[in-house]
């Protein structure tokens, strides 16, 4: 493909290939100039189960705690922030720290509020942090105007997401 495209353009620059599941062999690609990862920058939770790619997940969101319904039970503020895709449990953010807190199977995510169960929820005050993991990346941009890119412990900088630009793709 590629010779018969620089047959008409034979100064052509970039070759772009790939794609996060098929970073490495895509790079075995003589003709590839330019790998995509797409996606796997922000490392969702969908791709937990390739094969071929490792990751570390690398976007999180956070939702403050707004009730303490009971033992063992915390309700953070949203959450309902499905994936594209046919519906299903693996469309949905999952709690990601602190560790163990899991959907109560009744309620799942939801729109307006979220409750959470595990025994994490005790060490939970109202206004802490429980942070998520999206099923796909770029819905992060869809429901976030800005991203904040953390090193450690610091902010090193906040960029807008095309949401946050005042632009749509649908």
């Amino acid at each position: 493909m590629v010779r018969a495209v620089r047959a008409v353009v034979p100064d052509l620059e970039f070759v772009n290939g790939g794609g996060t599941g098929s970073v490495q062999h895509t790079a075995a690609e003589d003709a590839v100039t330019e790998i995509a990862a797409g996606s796997g920058l922000y490392v969702p939770r969908l791709f937990d189960n390739y094969t071929s790619f490792t990751g570390r997940p690398a976007a999180l969101f956070a939702l403050p705690v707004v009730r303490r319904p009971g033992v063992g039970v915390v309700t953070v503020l949203g959450g309902g922030y499905p994936a594209s895709g046919a519906p299903g449990a693996d469309r949905l953010p999952v709690p990601y720290l602190p560790e163990g807190l899991r959907y109560d199977p009744q309620e799942g995510a939801g729109e307006v509020q979220t409750p959470l169960l595990g025994s994490p929820a005790d060490d939970l005050l109202i206004g802490d942090r429980v942070w998520f993991r999206h099923a796909k990346a770029g819905e992060l941009c869809e429901r976030f105007d800005a991203l904040h890119l953390v090193a450690g412990d610091t902010v090193t900088a906040t960029v807008p997401t095309y949401r946050g630009e005042g632009r749509t793709f649908l």
